[in-house]
């Protein structure tokens, strides 16, 4: 579908711990289009300043109401503006944008590492993947519980989430991945990795998947200006198993869902 640009009504606004919101906002298009995975490119108000929108995943859908929802962390002028936005005020959104993931085949259990506000994507994913008849078992991870703020509605609908914190205040303490790798090690049937979150934890994820062979997709994160692949601020180094050069590719529109293993990651030089 092509994407739609024209401005969301935002119909509720939901605060959470520390600098995390839920926002839900009505816009047709992409609330009965949108793929797990996929996002918008959204600024609040109906200004030409700031210019640009900023991505956001998009966490949930509901296409009788017309609605989708975003989960944001406040972090600078435009998150923050975003936040401050009260029922009935305009934000001016362009989508749904990007590729999403794509299932696993029958019988592959999908295991689905999150960190921090990377959550987001995999509330969608889940439900697709449950439509299906499939698998699914989410590892969230942050610095601290404050930062696992999106668990509930995985319990809803009965998709086990392993917790992990960097200081040991909810779940496994520790990375993230070496929940995911404890699992692996007593899991005998197969599974497919999915990733979204800080670079580093995506690069952990890429590791991992490659030291015991294993199908692993990862949701990058990089500056983003249009979302349509005009700007190129998005580009990433890529190289597939076919391609004898790495090349650059737009995560806007080719992306922001990547084979694991096409992706050139810091340290890698690829064949230049």
């Amino acid at each position: 579908m092509t994407p739609i640009n024209k401005d969301a009504v935002l119909v509720s606004r939901q605060p959470l711990g520390g600098p995390y919101v839920l926002l839900t906002l009505r816009h047709a298009e992409v609330a009965r289009a949108s793929r797990a995975g996929q996002f918008v490119m959204i600024k609040a108000g109906t200004s030409a300043e700031p210019p640009l929108r900023r991505p956001f995943s998009i966490l949930t859908v509901d296409p009788a109401a017309e609605t989708f929802r975003l989960f944001l962390k406040t972090i600078g002028a435009g998150t923050r503006a975003l936040a401050a936005l009260a029922p009935g005020d305009l934000a001016q959104c362009l989508g749904p944008l990007g590729k999403p993931f794509t299932a696993p085949p029958p019988g592959r259990e999908a295991l689905l590492v999150a960190g921090g506000y990377g959550i987001a994507p995999f509330h969608l994913f889940c439900e697709e993947l449950l439509r299906a008849g499939g698998r699914a078992r989410v590892f969230y991870g942050g610095r601290t519980a404050a930062d696992l703020q999106v668990r509930e509605p995985f319990a809803a609908m009965g998709v086990p989430l392993v917790p992990t914190t960097d200081d040991g205040s909810l779940g496994h303490h520790g990375r993230v991945t070496e929940a995911v790798e404890q699992y692996l090690d007593a899991k005998t049937g197969p599974v497919a990795l999915y990733a979204c979150g800080p670079d580093a934890m995506l690069h952990a994820v890429a590791r991992l998947a490659a030291r015991r062979s294993l199908p692993a997709q990862v949701s990058l994160d990089p500056w983003m200006g249009c979302g349509v692949g005009t700007c190129l601020g998005c580009v990433v180094w890529t190289q597939s198993a076919a391609e004898p050069r790495a090349h650059y590719r737009c995560a806007c529109t080719e992306g922001p869902v990547f084979d694991a293993r096409e992706v050139v990651w810091p340290g890698e030089d690829g064949a230049r």
